[in-house]
């Protein structure tokens, strides 16, 4: 297999159909890419084609809900629970040589919870932009640690976490805005960080009081796409798998917290995590920083052996700051000998 070639493959068991992006060496130490939302596996394109030209076998799938992966219908079968076993499985499928994990968004908390339950799956894991809890990420384990100098209680009972509230208040109503214009949603979402927005109030802190995402027009506005984070063909094989699927399913991963929360605290060690952890921050993330702010001390707690290392991007770090997210997860690779 040519070393920079992104293959497309399917792997089905009788539970789930994944499929996955493959590149590298057959033979190379296994690397294991999962995306956040609203990404797909390509998402990882710069990062993968990178580490296929160091030796590692580089896998990105296509999360559940997402892409060309199964999408079940229920909203229940969105839980972190189902959706490590999706990764177990893959895994499995790959030979389940000892992994690097690497994980992005929601794709973060997915790599936590899959070492948290199984670390005999990696010898390392990279979380970028969404810190590990060993409770997971669920609204009660987020709203205690939100920033009340930035979010007085009184004003902002949920913080910059509103819009995962409103997911779960009204569902419908969200997934519908979304959909109005899928492709302007996305071109929306995919926007590069301001260093001025760092303590100013967030978009996604708004979202109830406007009555939604987008407001009163309940669609995104008309906006020309960043040509500087995704590569263009890309963005419309991105599009079109949203204009395909819509978004239901990959916002369906908001609405599962005492499910996941349940099964977070089935973790062995109370989810603690020995192996090597390297989080890569978003300097300019009004989201997820964990710079000034709480929101990182929980990560710090269950992690014996934690790197912390900022970028200067917001959210979307691996389109943003595609070369130098390499060099962050390469540089660590190296420090601890993975």
């Amino acid at each position: 297999m040519s070393t920079l070639t992104l293959t497309s493959r399917i792997f089905s068991t009788p539970r789930h159909t994944t499929h996955y992006l493959e590149s590298g060496p057959d033979d190379g130490p296994l690397m294991m890419f999962l995306h956040g939302w609203p990404e797909i596996s390509l998402v990882w394109r710069a990062q993968m084609e990178a580490f296929a030209a160091k030796g590692w076998h580089c896998v990105a799938p296509d999360m559940r809900g997402y892409g060309r992966s199964a999408a079940p219908e229920s909203t229940r079968e969105y839980t972190m629970e189902k959706i490590v076993a999706d990764m177990a499985e893959l895994h499995d499928h790959l030979d389940g040589k000892s992994a690097i994990w690497v994980g992005h968004d929601w794709g973060s908390v997915v790599a936590g919870e899959l070492v948290a339950h199984e670390p005999q799956r990696s010898r390392g894991v990279v979380l970028i932009s969404v810190p590990y809890f060993p409770d997971t990420n669920a609204l009660s384990t987020l709203i205690p640690l939100v920033d009340r100098a930035i979010y007085p209680a009184n004003q902002y009972p949920d913080g910059q976490w509103d819009y995962y509230r409103y997911y779960n208040t009204h569902f419908a109503s969200a997934v519908a805005d979304l959909d109005a214009d899928k492709a302007a949603s996305l071109v929306s979402i995919y926007r590069r960080g301001d260093p001025a927005s760092i303590g100013q109030i967030a978009s996604n802190a708004e979202v109830t009081r406007k009555g939604g995402r987008f407001g009163v027009s309940h669609r995104a506005p008309p906006t020309q796409p960043d040509l500087a984070l995704w590569p263009v063909t890309d963005f419309s094989v991105l599009v079109q798998a949203f204009e395909e699927r819509g978004f239901r399913s990959p916002c369906a991963w908001y609405l599962n917290d005492d499910a996941n929360i349940a099964y977070a605290r089935r973790a062995p060690d109370g989810g603690r995590l020995s192996l090597p952890v390297l989080f890569v921050n978003g300097d300019y993330d009004q989201m997820n920083t964990i710079k000034g702010n709480r929101l990182g001390d929980p990560m710090r707690a269950a992690c014996a052996d934690l790197t912390i290392t900022s970028l200067p991007g917001a959210h979307w770090l691996p389109v943003e700051c595609k070369s130098e997210l390499v060099v962050a997860i390469d540089n660590w690779l190296q420090s601890k000998k993975l």
